[in-house]
């Protein structure tokens, strides 16, 4: 015990530095797991597969840290070891973005893509010593202030973690995200860390401590402003290629790359145009035009740099109204393509393609959809039954919708085939003639008017010169037995594309791992070993928080799929409703620290919170699609967009008042129960992130994956409530 008395006074003295220094902890994760998703996700062209498998070693390698933290009770100087791992908080991640870059060519073939085991041992590398070391953080600083304040200063670390991300949130999704590269943005939380660092160090006397964090500091800053830190680690990364800009967008990191006169966009390391792209350019048009070749006014959502705006005034096109999200392709694209936008009769709108056609009041007499594949859930909105009713309902009277999806090579794979059937069975929901080409991609065209299958005579007739699209290439691409390959793919029996029921997705996706060899190493089974023990020896408590660590995730990610299908595009409000789900975190486990009673009223709680988000998680599953009956209108808008906020609001408060309940249950005096708890809540959130988006939505639908949430919470809840005291009996 004498050995306790002063580390116990040096707390008491230091109770806001240790609280400090967890909220910047918190600025930190947030800052660098957005910062790496997007790293990774352009290193490994990555799709919603590859953003399920980061995000989810991210959060078990965290809930492995906060177990590692169960022995930090047993440190003799807790305080100086808190130092030093916010010291490796501050440079690691600025360590990771350049290993990251410079070496994904060195241990994979430059251009190949990477496959699924692969990428998961990549990431789970990566990401290991920062995830590790931050997740030990947050169990050693409720070890500090559990000495002096007990179960409520496990509280109180929870709360300012959670202050802590929400204004990493706000800070790189509102400011520096705009101006600055990845490099940079981690610049600011390595500095904030550091100097937190050093100024523990010097109240707690390890002044040589704050002198290694000070002269990290003035390194860190000089190197931010002496050299080009994304300059130089990109050209790492592209060796080969002239980079004439680079820059980073609320949407992804985008590059254009030159050589021998050809540009080539680049978005989050997927190649996205590039100015001697003739065949795409030609037959994303030229399908669609040949139909309605006296069109006067044109929707192209998505392509317009690439050339194809400039590719359908050789039409008698009056209008061609070019919807594009980004602003940064835009910028970009009129720097370096200017031709391709330059003609006044392209009317471009900076927006959201869905939010558009959905808001439109004009009939146009063709819509041409030339975005990427559904790889993202994002991008599946695209193919839906509701989107296209909605594109239907822009269209004139016989308008035409054309689209692409599959690369074809003279063969149709079950799983491309299911693509095909399902895409073929969406439109056919909302349009009564339906044509499938085979072209170098498979082009969907779809009408309540006639569609024709004579193309190089109609184009011939207009007097369109072309490069590629001549009678000779669609004689080689359009006969017999390809045009059979694509009858008998869209007769496979294949599900509906619904807004909250993305299947083509989940089907692009299976199509996407087809094509690598799946293999489960050593350290893969092992993993699912030891998770699979853990999760068959959860019980109680611990169930509790790995069921709302589950439900937190699947249902936010619910939530976002619900904002990106109802107002669009979800990038650019991303960064508000990661801050209100942080922000109700926050504001759940206040309110918990300040009503926690007795242990059996405690028990109790806990339970009627879980029972809470079941009955939410149910609730949800019935008003999303309530609000997407509202309707279109600007009001519908404004009220649907609050009302997600609400609901995120909800989510995030019931589950933040849970992990301090919970905690005043476990609590031993020890941390032993702060780390379980983190831990169980951690493995929860890394199931969600991992399943949800990737494989429970698009297989079961929200619906399903709200009714799965609410019966985890449920089993939680009836573990956690008290049972009854036995009845007294008469002794006699």
């Amino acid at each position: 015990m004498s050995d306790q008395k002063p580390i116990m006074l040096a707390v008491t003295g230091q109770r806001r530095l240790v609280l400090l220094a967890v909220g910047a902890l918190g600025v930190s994760c947030v800052m660098t797991q957005l910062a790496l998703m997007r790293e990774l996700l352009g290193a490994f062209s990555g799709n919603e597969l590859v953003l399920g498998l980061v995000l989810g070693n991210w959060l078990l390698l965290m809930g492995i840290g906060a177990w590692l933290g169960r022995t930090s009770d047993k440190l003799q100087k807790p305080l100086a070891v808190l130092v030093v791992v916010q010291i490796l908080v501050a440079v690691l991640p600025l360590l990771q973005v350049f290993l990251l870059r410079a070496l994904r060519n060195v241990v994979f073939v430059r251009g190949a893509a990477v496959g699924v085991s692969e990428t998961f041992l990549s990431a789970l590398i990566l990401l290991l010593p920062y995830c590790l070391v931050a997740g030990y953080a947050l169990t050693l600083a409720c070890s500090l202030l559990a000495r002096e304040e007990g179960a409520s200063g496990i509280g109180h670390v929870y709360v300012a973690d959670s202050i802590g991300s929400i204004g990493g949130g706000v800070l790189f999704s509102f400011v520096l995200v705009r101006i600055l590269d990845h490099a940079g943005i981690l610049v600011y939380p390595a500095v904030l860390n550091l100097l937190v660092a050093g100024a523990m160090g010097i109240r707690t006397g390890h002044k040589w401590l704050s002198t290694i964090a000070g002269a990290l500091a003035v390194a860190v800053v000089a190197s931010a402003v002496l050299v080009d830190l994304d300059g130089v680690s990109t050209a790492w990364q592209y060796p080969r290629q002239h980079i004439v800009a680079r820059a980073n967008s609320p949407y992804g990191k985008l590059l254009v790359t030159e050589s021998d006169g050809q540009f080539d966009f680049i978005e989050n390391g997927v190649p996205l145009t590039s100015t001697r792209d003739d065949q795409h350019v030609e037959e994303a048009v030229h399908y669609a035009m040949a139909q309605r070749p006296l069109a006067r006014k044109v929707l192209l959502v998505g392509g317009g740099i690439s050339g194809t705006a400039r590719e359908l005034l050789k039409y008698h096109v009056r209008r061609v109204d070019y919807v594009e999200l980004d602003p940064l392709i835009l910028e970009f694209g009129r720097k370096y393509l200017p031709e391709n936008l330059a003609d006044n009769r392209i009317k471009v709108i900076n927006t959201d393609g869905r939010l558009f056609v959905r808001q439109t009041g004009e009939k146009y007499d063709v819509v041409i959809v030339d975005v990427p594949e559904p790889s993202t859930a994002q991008l599946n909105r695209f193919f839906t039954v509701e989107f296209l009713a909605e594109v239907k309902r822009a269209l004139s009277s016989d308008g035409v919708v054309s689209f692409s999806l599959g690369h074809y090579e003279n063969y149709v794979s079950p799983d491309l085939a299911r693509m095909l059937a399902s895409a073929c069975r969406s439109l056919e929901q909302s349009f009564p003639n339906v044509r499938v080409i085979p072209g170098g991609k498979v082009f969907f065209l779809a009408s309540d008017g006639p569609l024709f299958d004579d193309i190089a005579s109609r184009i011939e007739q207009q007097g369109v010169k072309t490069k590629l699209m001549n009678r000779h290439y669609l004689d080689a691409m359009l006969t017999a037995d390809r045009m059979m390959d694509m009858q008998n793919a869209i007769a496979q029996p294949a599900a509906l594309n619904m807004d909250f029921n993305p299947v083509l997705y989940f089907y692009h996706l299976r199509h996407w791992m087809s094509q690598f060899k799946i293999g489960f190493g050593l350290l893969q089974v092992l993993l699912l070993v030891l998770l699979g023990v853990y999760l068959v020896r959860l019980r109680g408590t611990a169930f509790v928080l790995f069921a709302s660590g589950f439900a937190a995730t699947t249902l936010e990610i619910v939530l976002l799929l619900a904002f990106q299908v109802l107002c669009g595009s979800v990038y650019h409000q991303l960064g508000i409703i990661v801050t209100v789900f942080m922000a109700g975190l926050a504001l759940g486990a206040v309110r918990a620290n300040r009503r926690m009673k007795s242990r059996g009223n405690t028990a109790k709680h806990l339970a009627l919170l879980a029972f809470a988000i079941a009955g939410y998680a149910m609730l949800l599953a019935f008003l999303l699609p309530l609000l997407n009956r509202l309707g279109d209108t600007a009001a519908a808008l404004v009220f649907i967009k609050a009302a997600i906020a609400l609901l995120t609001l909800i989510l995030a408060a019931l589950v933040g008042m849970q992990f301090p309940l919970a905690n005043r249950l476990e609590f031993d005096g020890t941390v032993a129960g702060a780390s379980r708890l983190y831990t169980a809540d951690f493995v929860g959130a890394f199931l969600g992130a991992l399943l949800a988006s990737t494989l429970l939505i698009p297989l079961i639908g929200v619906t399903g994956v709200c009714l799965l949430a609410a019966a985890l919470n449920f089993m939680g809840g009836a573990m956690a409530f008290p049972p009854k005291a036995a009845p007294l009996q008469s002794a006699a």
